[in-house]
């Protein structure tokens, strides 16, 4: 009998896996316990607005494009995709502004209006941090790896230097930079996986390179049609996609995987399972007799979480573009507060989508749709968010209203309010955990859970929380190379 394959949930991992198997003629079943498919990629509409909830930025779309490639169909017929100019606006409480362009020219002029020797500065920057990325890429990012032993070779050895592993981001940000705003922003990068920028180390100063190079873009129809053409493209190569189908339990025989169990009790037999879950809860609640590798999982240092707000206004705020940081004053005591006491910062960062400014049909005429999203600490007992998130929404609304969103709270129309509890209980995130494990120390990045656990056999796992990481273009990569170790185990 030709058992299927089946993944664990549909966020773009698992899709990005069952594309690339059903490519090469598996039989594929894809399981979702949510209403749609996306995972994190999500989506809300109500009252004429849409608000994606997940990402909310596109990168190395090279990586999206492959994945349609890999069925032998063109992203283009699927997906209209359009550069953002700027990037991102910045801005902080005493009226600095700075806009982060693509294009260099501008971005220089940027640059010197707040401090002119740190044009020099960031084209140094860009140098140095294109010589991590390239010193990762081949040996980490594009090639799949089953444990530590995978990443003893001459070839990320060689690069070891290169990738600045014992340096903090900060640190190395300091080195390239004079200008305190300047600094703040190139440090807020370390948030893109949940990580401090105090503590983190300096290879992920690959992230503005790729930002800067490979240029930052929206998906038309907003981040969720990603989710949509992707569902599209696997039921077009024959993968049964069911949602609102939430699986109990991995079922194991003689320590190798042979099916799933429904939480409503019914059985699916397969060949082989992939997880599209955080490996943490996976250990926990999925895959039985594996208590030991949960606990050592459940002590390591989890990434922090978000506190969201979104909101439907009846106005134009011709101030904002698609994308915004509002910057807190004290950076350090910010991710202090997140990361190490695990309390809302008194004073945060706060990160705006306005993605009907690039994109009108996502709000009504005359409407915009704000994606609010505030790093948070996963849950714990120092904060009650049943009882604070009122408080923290009216501390957010204010301090956007003291840096020029005029009266905000009299334009809203809608509003829903998420916690790191909503996060935890709708993505089986641990705590509410947005990018799985922290990346605070030089090695957490290479030490990820493996792709193929090792506990049971036919076990896999592909998403944010295993090999290469969280975000869109390697979450898909995921899925090629779970995809991958597949094929070679079943060959």
């Amino acid at each position: 009998m030709n058992l299927p394959i089946i993944i664990v949930g549909g966020g773009l991992g698992g899709l990005s896996a069952a594309i690339h198997l059903a490519a090469r003629g598996q039989r594929v079943v894809l399981l979702e316990k949510n209403e749609r498919v996306g995972g994190k990629l999500n989506l809300v509409e109500a009252g004429g607005f849409r608000f994606d909830t997940g990402p909310s930025l596109l990168t190395m779309p090279w990586v999206l494009r492959s994945v349609f490639a890999a069925a032998g169909r063109r992203m283009e017929d699927f997906l209209t995709i359009t550069q953002l100019e700027p990037i991102c606006r910045y801005r902080w409480l005493d009226g600095t502004r700075f806009d982060a362009y693509q294009n260099l020219p501008r971005l220089a002029e940027e640059i010197a209006c707040i401090e002119p020797a740190d044009v020099a500065g960031f084209l140094r920057f860009l140098a140095y941090a294109e010589r991590i990325y390239r010193a990762a890429e081949g040996p980490f990012l594009l090639r799949p790896f089953d444990g530590v032993r995978d990443l003893l070779t001459p070839e990320l050895f060689s690069g070891t230097w290169q990738i600045d592993p014992f340096r903090t981001v900060d640190q190395a940000v300091r080195s390239f930079f004079r200008s305190p705003y300047l600094r703040q922003v190139f440090n807020r990068y370390a948030s893109y996986n949940g990580s401090s920028p105090f503590r983190a180390p300096a290879t992920f100063n690959l992230i503005p390179y790729v930002e800067f190079v490979q240029g930052a873009w929206h998906v038309c129809g907003g981040m969720y049609q990603i989710a949509r053409a992707l569902s599209a493209l696997a039921g077009d190569l024959g993968v049964e996609i069911r949602t609102n189908a939430p699986v109990e339990r991995i079922e194991v025989s003689h320590g190798a995987a042979c099916g799933v169990v429904l939480a409503g009790g019914e059985r699916l037999a397969a060949s082989q399972v992939i997880v599209n879950a955080d490996p943490r809860h996976a250990y926990a609640t999925l895959i039985p007799g594996t208590e030991k590798t949960a606990a050592r999982l459940a002590r390591l240092e989890s990434s922090y979480s978000g506190f969201v707000l979104l909101l439907g206004i009846n106005r134009i705020y011709s101030n904002l573009a698609h994308h915004n940081i509002f910057f807190s004053s004290d950076y350090r005591a910010e991710f202090r507060a997140i990361v190490d006491v695990q309390t809302p910062a008194p004073d945060p960062t706060i990160y705006i989508c306005a993605a009907s400014v690039t994109d009108p049909a996502m709000a009504p005429p005359g409407h915009m749709n704000l994606f609010v999203l505030i790093n948070a600490p996963t849950l714990n007992p120092r904060v009650n968010w049943a009882r604070e998130a009122p408080g923290y929404r009216n501390l957010v609304l204010h301090k956007l209203e003291h840096m020029g969103l005029e009266n905000l709270s009299q334009h809203i129309v809608f509003e829903q309010i998420w916690t790191p509890a909503t996060i935890n209980e709708r993505y089986n995130a641990p705590g509410g955990a947005i990018y799985g494990l922290a990346s605070n120390n030089p090695w957490t990045a290479f030490m990820r859970p493996p792709l193929r656990a090792r506990e049971v056999r036919g076990v896999y796992f592909v998403g944010g929380g295993t090999h290469p990481g969280g975000g869109i273009p390697l979450v898909l990569l995921s899925g090629r190379a779970v995809a991958g170790r597949v094929l070679a185990d079943i060959a």
